[in-house]
């Protein structure tokens, strides 16, 4: 696409105007400064109705990536001028924003590469692209513009920070003998429909008899506790979108500490947009989390049968007493408070429910580690 710039819209009219009233009055020399803006504008156009003699390629990699991890697009250009040099501007579009990418001067058929990075500040799909290669003309009176390449999504996850793990000595307590078990060194997770070769011995008698369909039983060492996340997404308890974009991290991180040591675990949010098993990997959890955001309406509450630890996650906006309440039900209660405001990590002691604040996900999880992973 070819269009004039200021500059050159500048010159057309001040050349037409000075044309034209130079020949109405019979003035040469003002009519030959009108003609000569007009057709210098005109050699600015000419000069980019050309195909800019450039090949070119860009890729954008990783398409997945941890918020604020590296996300790097790459631009390859290579001149078929075969005397004259090449000057471009590029523009990546990341999000519907505008992201400069430096260009050299590309002398005759030289080839070159650029890499420039790709914010990833926010979690969510991230649309990046098309490329626009920008091409300016004689003086600066005309420009090209041309897109490169296709749209791409970068899908951007929260951080996964280190974390030491889960406190000691929590055991699960008995809550039905459909829902939570202990015996004989295991503890029922789940339930699930039989299958040709499942062990006899692990059917669930009392849910088969119930619901006339076999169901077998799946168990967890009772040693290893359930951690139950839950994520305040309420609109009113994060003043700042920053902290809750750490208070995200800080759940990412919990959970796949616990997945990793082997723990069940389970990720809720209070506006119920979220209620998620995790168990093998984290993928899954990434990506639901990647799409939370904060709503309207909610309540900080965690099921009943959530007696291990429960570690509640909100933001400075929000009212303590229910998540206290949330926290108070597990063995080991834990709020953890992302307030960017805050001076410094603090931990305090509500009853048995500890709450740690700290104005960042880093501050948060090292309160984590010194005084509940123990």
């Amino acid at each position: 696409m070819i269009r004039l710039t200021w500059r050159g819209t500048g010159a057309l009219v001040l050349g037409a105007v000075l044309a034209g009233l130079g020949l109405s009055w019979r003035y040469p020399g003002v009519a030959g400064l009108g003609l000569a803006l007009v057709a210098l504008v005109a050699a600015g156009v000419a000069s980019v109705v050309v195909p800019v003699p450039v090949r070119a390629a860009r890729a954008v990699r990783p398409r997945t990536v941890h918020r604020l991890g590296t996300c790097t697009g790459t631009l390859e250009l290579t001149s078929t001028a075969r005397r004259l040099p090449v000057r471009l501007d590029a523009v990546e579009s990341v999000g519907g924003e505008p992201v400069p990418v430096a260009v050299p001067l590309l002398g005759a058929g030289v080839s070159t590469t650029v890499e420039y990075p790709i914010p990833t500040v926010r979690r969510g799909v991230l649309p990046v692209g098309p490329l626009e290669l920008r091409r300016h003309g004689l003086a600066g009176l005309a420009g090209s513009r041309a897109l490169l390449g296709e749209a791409v999504e970068v899908r951007v996850v929260p951080r996964v920070l280190p974390v030491r793990g889960l406190p000691s000595g929590v055991r699960r307590g008995q809550v039905g003998a459909d829902e939570r078990v202990e015996r004989g060194g295991t503890d029922l997770v789940g339930l699930r429909e039989y299958v040709p070769g499942d062990d006899l011995r692990r059917l669930h008698w009392a849910t088969s008899a119930r619901t006339g369909t076999l169901m077998v039983r799946e168990d967890a060492d009772p040693a290893r506790p359930h951690l139950a996340v839950l994520l305040d997404d309420r609109v009113g308890s994060h003043p700042d979108t920053d902290g809750f974009e750490d208070a995200v991290d800080v759940a990412a991180s919990l959970l796949s500490t616990a997945v990793g040591a082997g723990h069940p675990a389970r990720l809720l949010s209070a506006s119920g947009a979220i209620a998620l098993e995790v168990a093998g990997d984290t993928d899954h959890v990434l990506a639901a989390l990647a799409d939370a955001g904060l709503v309207d309406g909610g309540a900080a509450s965690v099921p009943v049968r959530e007696l291990d630890v429960v570690a509640v996650i909100s933001g400075p906006g929000a009212e303590q007493a229910p998540l206290l309440l949330a926290a108070g039900r597990a063995s080991a209660g834990v709020v953890l408070v992302v307030d960017g405001a805050a001076q410094e990590p603090t931990t305090t002691a509500a009853g048995t429910v500890l709450v740690l604040t700290g104005p960042r996900a880093e501050d948060v999880l090292s309160l984590w580690d010194a005084v509940v992973a123990r």
